[in-house]
């Protein structure tokens, strides 16, 4: 799955690594991307977007295009 996300910087990466590595079983956010692309592997969208909300950042889902 993909993210839109407001996980901006390396600061903030760190801040979610916690929280993704319990919740998802691979993960990485592109923060050079404009939109800041989060790729995960494994875990729910809504999981993934609720627990980034309680830390204080936004993920949207990105559709595929298949």
């Amino acid at each position: 799955m993909k993210f839109k996300t407001s996980i901006n910087c390396s600061s903030c990466v760190a801040k979610v690594k916690p929280v993704l590595d319990g919740l998802v079983e691979k993960w990485d956010v592109d923060t050079e991307n404009p939109d800041k692309i989060l790729t995960v592997e494994g875990g729910d969208e809504e999981s993934i977007v609720r627990a980034l909300k309680k830390i204080g950042y936004q993920a949207q889902k990105i559709e595929s295009k298949s």
